[in-house]
């Protein structure tokens, strides 16, 4: 299996300088093309720094990341700015969409802010609505859904450009149960039929189940 992620030696530090907090020890990983991770671990362990870190959100102290071959520590912020926008997806806890949008233009955003033809899109926006379960609501905003319609949302916008890899950071830790295991079974469900690459943040241990492997965090070292 071709490896989409690979990160080497990585280490991050926050904090003043004679008192830095070690938050990633030399962390290396490979992950392959079209596989689910789950990453594990107590709070302040690492997993949500790390998921940031891949998704050129926040820089290293040292180490390297690749993706797809490339360093992205060493792109322009034009080249990484497409990377974010295209190549990859984010889903958060909280579900970050645009209060006064609705639910088919919160899932546009990303091609209506790279400046793409919406009318060229259409097929493409009715068949993520499809598959995320709103078609009967895309004309709702985000007020008007329950905090697991919010986050299939969310989930929407995230693959409308069909992104190599999706980033979740602890995407059921704001639901209920059910809404969550519908949320994991969408997960699961992008994964096999995109082969979309999924790094997920969980503490869940059923959240984790769905993906294919899970890798353990303790003191910003990888345990398994």
């Amino acid at each position: 299996m071709d490896n989409i992620i690979e990160i080497k030696a990585l280490c991050k530090s926050f904090g003043v300088k004679g008192n830095r907090t070690q938050v990633l020890d030399n962390v290396s990983l490979a992950v392959g093309k079209g596989e689910f991770i789950s990453l594990m671990g107590a709070s302040g362990s690492g997993k949500s720094t790390l998921l940031y870190l891949l998704g050129g959100l926040d820089t290293p102290d040292s180490g390297e990341i690749f993706i797809n071959g490339q360093d992205i520590s060493r792109m322009r912020d034009k080249e990484l700015s497409k990377l974010r926008r295209e190549g990859m997806g984010f889903v958060f806890q909280f579900f970050n969409l645009v209060q006064n949008l609705t639910v088919e233009d919160n899932i546009l955003l990303p091609l209506v802010m790279d400046g793409k033809k919406l009318k060229d899109n259409s097929e493409r926006l009715n068949d993520i609505l499809d598959k995320v379960g709103l078609s009967d609501k895309r004309k709702c905003y985000p007020n008007q859904l329950s905090g697991g319609q919010q986050q299939r949302c969310a989930i929407a916008r995230a693959v409308i450009y069909e992104p190599q890899i999706l980033l979740a950071d602890e995407p059921t830790g704001n639901l209920d149960s059910k809404s969550g295991t519908e949320i994991m079974e969408l997960f699961k469900r992008i994964n096999d039929e995109k082969g979309i690459t999924i790094l997920m943040v969980t503490h869940s241990g059923e959240c984790a189940a769905y993906s294919d492997k899970v890798i353990t965090l303790c003191d910003g070292r990888i345990l398994s």
